[in-house]
């Protein structure tokens, strides 16, 4: 028995029947069609063509569109030439949108900017002859390291004006995590800001790019010979002379013209390094004209745009690949107005989201779940002191949405009409791979469900044999597609043996899925989460799922630990919803909560334990770290969390752990 589980991949547990197909009145007005799939199966490669010749402006244009003979390094469109910042901004501004707004700022302290395609064009220019000025070249790599700012997303555009990858991290990294990835890409400049308003405070960035880049005894000297400083909070810095420079002063003499550099398809637009890895960082490489096509494509129809009267907005920090694809690059080549927030939801209330989307009349909001959850947990109360009419559309990235937070999203944000689109997509993948289409799909509350036109993608055994509909394994792409990583920079052969190794010529993610009876795909998490209970393969993510969709939990995290018994039991921590939190008892939550667990999968899958706290720990990015939930599960003392976005969690998951999971808590 337990043989036969494992050869049929991860069990398929939950059953989801609900479906919300598009009304006809938005998919009457809908970008994609359902003859999108039909067009993209005849021709796969010529359907890629054809999007890359209209969504994007080429200098020189393309003759061949995919060689595929380095596999699996692919090339698309390599003999035509482009540049990533005019597509952006300038051909915006030629055919008479300049005076379209591009940005609408909003600081965490409540300070604001707008910025149109025509003042994007002048910061942009001005910024790339301001790097050029201090010596940065076609080639050169620039580190960024930022809050999210109007400049941060210029200093991005201005590197690809002059054909300089960039590699943005994360402003909240340390300085040693900023250290090895400037060593990694060998940067010549860093772009940082004194520092940017987090939780109403300022919070300094200078001072770790300071200590990043110092020389310690040992270790070679760093390659950077300019830090380039915005000023954001005006609070004191340390000055190197000779090697600091402030922005607005670089900028304010330089030119404001400026012609861009037009590079081939295959030159590298950007390096981004992978978050909660262990030692070397892995610098995912992404090239120009592939990535582009993608960007434009997926964003134009998963997000239905209408740049004319849509105002967009992705939630994303920039340090993370969404910041890259969905808010640098997909919105502002497609020509879209959209909203960057600098703070945090809850800064100076918890409906600052809402309020915003109000000020601004968002039409198109892409979150993720975890937001979304800590939303539900906060109460519907919130958002429904604002008036949310203006959303249309509404998205999730960043890990599977469980059914209940689907649902929520959907009725209290979106007040039951607007469709969600439910992606999914990887740093390496660039761009979108599979989510509804919302004019087309009835789409399914926790599912992403197909593949989107052009993209191949399934759902395989151990054996790489494509599942059966209902049944579940792992989650490969089959062809290559046009955003698709370019490799790891500066080492092919990890690239090959990270990606390719699993499965002959099939690039695995690394995260398990199923199908359900239509065919229609579930992520299903990181195959490293998977548990094996008495033979049986089960996901966390069903098992957290079932447990949101009981009334009294916001949030739920499951883990797998030893068990003498089973080899592994299930083991979750839960977040109860505020009107349920005060007074709860352990006990009588547990008992509830692995009766309805049991009801909605089965017996295999109730927990063994059950506890509740009051966070749980995760990354920067929102990703929850079951790796150190397992540590409290086995009763191991917790490993490193130090890329904790706040590491006092783990004292308060401890802390109120004292106690015997199943003792009486009257207090």
């Amino acid at each position: 028995m337990p043989e036969d589980k494992q050869s049929q991949g991860l069990e398929n547990l939950l059953h989801e029947k609900r479906a919300f197909p598009p009304s006809p009145e938005f998919a009457a007005q809908a970008n994609a069609s359902a003859d999108l799939y039909d067009t993209a199966a005849t021709d796969r490669v010529a359907f890629w063509a054809d999007q890359a010749r209209e969504l994007v402006t080429w200098k020189t244009p393309f003759t061949e569109t995919l060689d595929w003979s380095g596999a699996p390094v692919a090339r698309w469109f390599a003999d035509g030439t482009l540049n990533a910042a005019y597509n952006a901004v300038d051909r915006h501004v030629a055919a008479g949108h300049g005076d379209r707004v591009a940005i609408h700022f909003e600081g965490e302290p409540g300070d604001t900017r707008t910025i149109t395609y025509s003042d994007l064009l002048r910061e942009v220019s001005r910024a790339a002859n301001a790097l050029a000025a201090l010596g940065v070249e076609a080639g050169d790599r620039v580190v960024i390291y930022m809050p999210l700012l109007v400049e941060s997303v210029v200093a991005m555009l201005a590197c690809a004006r002059i054909g300089a990858p960039h590699s943005v991290v994360f402003g909240g990294f340390s300085a040693d995590a900023l250290r090895s990835r400037i060593a990694d890409a060998d940067a010549k400049v860093v772009i940082t800001a004194d520092g940017g308003y987090r939780k109403g405070a300022a919070s300094a960035l200078k001072p770790a790019v300071d200590e990043a880049i110092a020389e310690r005894e040992g270790q070679p000297a760093t390659s950077v010979e300019h830090v380039l400083v915005v000023r954001r909070t005006g609070q004191d810095v340390d000055w190197a002379e000779g090697r600091d420079v402030w922005w607005h002063e670089a900028v304010e003499v330089a030119d404001v013209e400026h012609t861009p550099v037009w590079v081939e398809a295959e030159h590298p637009l950007f390096i981004l390094y992978t978050s909660g890895t262990t030692g070397k960082p892995k610098g995912i490489l992404h090239t120009t004209g592939g990535y582009l096509t993608q960007a434009a494509y997926t964003h134009l129809n998963v997000f239905d745009l209408k740049p004319e009267t849509d105002v967009y907005w992705c939630t994303a920090d920039i340090g993370w690949v969404t910041g890259h694809t969905y808010v640098t690059y997909g919105p502002l080549l497609n020509g879209a107005t959209q909203v960057i927030y600098e703070g945090t939801p809850d800064t100076p209330h918890k409906g600052r989201w809402w309020e915003i989307v109000e000020k601004y009349k968002v039409s198109i909001l892409y979150t993720a779940p975890t937001a979304i959850r800590t939303c539900m947990k906060w109460g519907q109360e919130i958002p429904g002191g604002f008036d949310l009419s203006s959303l249309r559309l509404l998205g999730s990235v960043g890990e599977p949405i469980n059914p209940e937070a689907w649902m929520w999203y959907r009725r209290v944000i979106g007040g039951d009409t607007a469709p969600v689109v439910d992606t999914w997509w990887q740093t390496e993948t660039g761009a979108i791979m599979i989510s509804p289409l919302p004019g087309v799909t009835a789409a399914k509350p926790g599912s992403a469900q197909t593949p989107l036109p052009g993209i191949a993608a399934d759902v395989v055994d151990d054996e790489a044999r494509p599942v059966p509909d209902g049944g579940g394994g792992y989650l490969v792409v089959t062809e290559p597609w046009p955003a698709m990583l370019r490799g790891i920079w500066g080492d092919l052969d990890r690239f090959k043996d990270t990606y390719w190794s699993r499965f002959r010529d099939v690039y695995f993610a690394g995260d398990g899925a199923k199908k359900d009876e239509d065919g229609d795909i579930w992520l299903l998490g990181r195959v490293d989460d998977v548990m094996n209970v008495s033979g049986h393969r089960l996901s966390t993510t069903e098992i957290e799922s079932a447990l949101v969709s009981h009334p009294m939990v916001a949030e739920a995290a499951v883990v797998g630990a030893t068990d003498e018994t089973t080899g592994q039991a299930v083991v979750a921590f839960v977040i109860l919803r505020s009107e349920f939190a005060e007074g709860a008892v352990q006990d009588e939550v547990q008992e509830t909560l692995r009766t309805h667990v049991s009801k909605e999968i089965g017996p295999i899958a109730k927990p063994r334990t059950i506890l509740v706290v009051p966070e749980l720990p995760k990354t920067r990015s929102g990703k929850i770290m079951r790796r150190l939930l397992r540590d409290v599960a086995e009763n191991r003392a917790v490993g490193d969390a130090t890329t904790l976005a706040d590491s006092s969690v783990m004292t308060l998951i401890a802390s109120g752990l004292a106690k015997p999971a199943t003792t009486t808590d009257e207090s």
